[in-house]
């Protein structure tokens, strides 16, 4: 197998050159492109009150992405709702706390933050158990964190503010063109499905990030070549580097 052109499911970054992706590129003398495989679709102010939605109620937010702070504005927008100084935001960890201050003035409002992990900002909610939470996500959210706010008795109510459809790709790339594909969702792999239907693996090497993105790769039929996280390959560019380095030893055997 001899891989020349990637394609990473991901928008680019601002400068390849000074990220993991440059270093492979120089020493193994690939090429990536990088593409969106997927892409966010609000959920309308109509849908919201068909779901019973009604923005007033709540007293405070759950925030778990800065997709989530963009869709709820939008929403509150929509639906014509001016956002009370006395909502309380309860955000994943401070950098989407931050991300607030796009719409709101920050220190005029009561902002709360957990250390990334559902766990933590469930924590602080638990010292709030006398409001009523709203629970803003998209529309392959996890239960968990459901689950977690109803074992500890929080009275919530879930909001899927913005879905993940699939991209348009089929006018951007040739996907025949690529050896390797690399994956960091499962809707990366319904969007490979949904733009290419007639794609077959065959020597093309698939890698994807986390168990979920994984699972669906091998589910959906195909060769699971490599992961990350791993204990060797923490990130996704040591997992490709691992894999490229693998194949170029079977290749000078050869």
């Amino acid at each position: 197998m001899k891989i020349k052109n990637i394609l990473i499911s991901q928008p680019q970054p601002v400068d390849i050159a000074k990220t993991p992706f440059g270093d492979l590129m120089k020493k193994y003398g690939v090429n990536f492109t990088f593409e969106k495989f997927i892409k966010l679709e609000g959920v309308t102010a109509s849908e919201l009150r068909q779901n019973h939605i009604k923005l007033p109620e709540y007293t405070a937010i759950i925030l778990s992405s800065r997709n989530a702070v963009d869709h709820f504005f939008r929403a509150a927008k929509e639906m014509r709702y001016a956002v009370p100084e006395t909502l309380k935001y309860f955000c994943i960890n401070e950098s989407t706390a931050l991300y607030l201050q796009r719409y709101v003035q920050y220190r005029k409002r009561k902002v709360f933050y957990g250390n990334q992990k559902f766990e933590d900002l469930l924590e602080i909610i638990k010292k709030h158990k006398d409001e009523n939470y709203l629970y803003c996500c998209s529309d392959i959210s996890s239960d968990t964190a459901m689950d977690m706010l109803a074992e500890a008795k929080i009275n919530v109510t879930k909001a899927v503010m913005f879905r993940t459809v699939s991209a348009d790709l089929t006018k951007t790339i040739t996907i025949g063109d690529y050896d390797m594909l690399v994956f960091f969702s499962p809707a990366g792999i319904e969007s490979l499905k949904a733009n290419f239907p007639k794609f077959k693996q065959k020597e093309v090497a698939i890698g994807g990030f986390g168990d979920a993105t994984c699972k669906a790769i091998t589910d959906a039929g195909f060769n699971l070549d490599f992961r990350a996280p791993t204990p060797t390959a923490p990130s996704m560019t040591m997992a490709i580097e691992e894999f490229l380095a693998a194949e170029a030893k079977k290749n000078k055997k050869k």
